[in-house]
């Protein structure tokens, strides 16, 4: 969540940033300025009555000693008084705070002042592509008759088994989603990252430390009796690793990467956009974290978009990647890049990555600081990307490597999968 001395130090300027995503920050920023001027009021007066508190106890006790047991007195009902207005100080103060923390929860992060105007994806601009086009003929299959044509995923047995949304991958199939996995995993390791096996549920601490309660519930599977979520992506749990983690400076960068099933209601999705591998419930992902120093996080943000367009690039797929304008931006991003694959019988783009930093934005909600030079704490920039998504990297690989002998495997997968094509 922003920080009150973001907010207080320019208010107008937080809620014209606010406007580059569209979301009119005027009657939320300025209630939280007001609230912020009350808890800065009934702090200075609980610190005074603390300050006059110490100041009479010395009192009471020369006042005893001195026999003036009346005075005493009088003076201990004073204390009293003050030791029951702070107790009301106290409440207040609560009650203001967390005012102020549940109106912080509401409002999204800023844009980066590199982030372009727009309101929906159309808007978004591309700003590097690369890699070879298939060259396909019109009888070309899409993934999904391909995957039936052979017997590599069978989605009406997911359907028979959970619903709509819940592929079973088999034989061939099944391999070659272990290979890309393994895959990005290998690669993540080679660039340094960490590799961690977190869990697939989280905790409501969790989802609100990275953001996504209360912003995104609806979009997630909740185990209600334990009040558990089940995780949309890695970056929940691995993020939260330094969830109210004090840092030593030198121990930055933390760079982790993480394997694991994800789950995503998806609500409202249909039509043939969403059809086969397009827009699943449930797929695997290899997600990589970094937490950074603010100072240092934007140079980390292009090594991470260089590791994931070196993926594509192993992998013989044509690639570009997009600056998503504000208003397609996720709540809690400051800067997101969207990477997506050419699929060639489709004919159309499918989004496999997005890389974002959320700068101190999950930090602040995290805890996650790290003690300077200065030997001050401050806020870390987290940062996170998939490296890759397996569902539309697979419906790629298939579609545009088919040939009338098979499905051709690149050959960076060829020591994991065992096999060269898929027949």
């Amino acid at each position: 969540m922003l920080t009150l001395q973001v907010i207080n130090e320019n208010p107008e300027k937080v809620i014209e940033r606010l406007a580059v995503k569209h979301f009119d920050g005027r009657e939320p920023i300025m209630r939280i300025v007001d609230l912020d001027k009350q808890r800065k009021a009934a702090q200075k007066q609980r610190d005074d009555n603390a300050a006059e508190l110490n100041k009479m106890a010395a009192q009471i006790g020369a006042l005893m000693k001195e026999g003036k047991r009346d005075e005493a007195n009088a003076a201990k009902e004073a204390v009293a008084r003050l030791k029951t207005a702070n107790k009301d100080i106290d409440d207040n103060l609560k009650s203001i705070e967390n005012e102020i923390t549940e109106i912080l929860l509401t409002v999204p992060n800023l844009p980066y002042s590199g982030v372009p105007e727009g309101r929906t994806a159309e808007d978004n601009v591309v700003e590097k592509e690369g890699g070879p086009m298939p060259n396909l003929g019109e009888d070309a299959l899409p993934h999904w008759e391909l995957a039936k044509k052979y017997n590599i995923i069978d989605f009406d047995l997911g359907v028979k088994i959970t619903g709509a949304g819940f592929p079973v991958y088999i034989g061939k199939g099944a391999r070659l989603q272990r290979a890309l996995i393994q895959f990005f995993l290998d690669e993540a390791w080679k660039a340094g990252y960490v590799e961690v096996e977190p869990p697939y549920v989280v905790n409501e601490d969790s989802g609100i430390g990275t953001g996504q309660l209360p912003d995104k519930e609806g979009q997630m599977y909740h185990c209600q009796v334990d009040n558990f979520y089940l995780i949309p992506t890695a970056e929940v749990p691995v993020t939260n690793i330094y969830r109210d983690v004090i840092l030593r400076q030198d121990e930055l960068p933390k760079k982790n990467c993480a394997y694991s099933a994800c789950f995503r209601r998806e609500a409202g999705s249909y039509g043939k956009d969403v059809r086969g591998l397009n827009r699943l419930h449930q797929f695997d992902k290899v997600e990589i974290v970094r937490i950074e120093r603010p100072e240092d996080s934007y140079a980390a943000l292009e090594e991470m978009k260089d590791h994931v367009q070196g993926l594509l690039e192993k992998l013989g797929l044509p690639w570009h990647i997009l600056r998503l304008c504000g208003g397609d931006m996720s709540f809690t991003s400051a800067i997101t890049f969207d990477f997506e694959v050419w699929s060639g019988a489709q004919k159309r783009w499918l989004e496999v990555s997005s890389v974002s930093n959320f700068e101190t934005y999950q930090a602040n909600r995290l805890k996650c600081r790290y003690r300077g030079d200065d030997k001050k704490t401050h806020l870390c920039h987290t940062l996170n990307g998939s490296a890759l998504a397996l569902p539309r990297i697979v419906a790629a690989l298939l579609e545009n490597n088919q040939t009338p002998e098979g499905i051709v495997v690149p050959e960076v997968l060829r020591k994991y999968t065992g096999f060269d094509i898929i027949d």
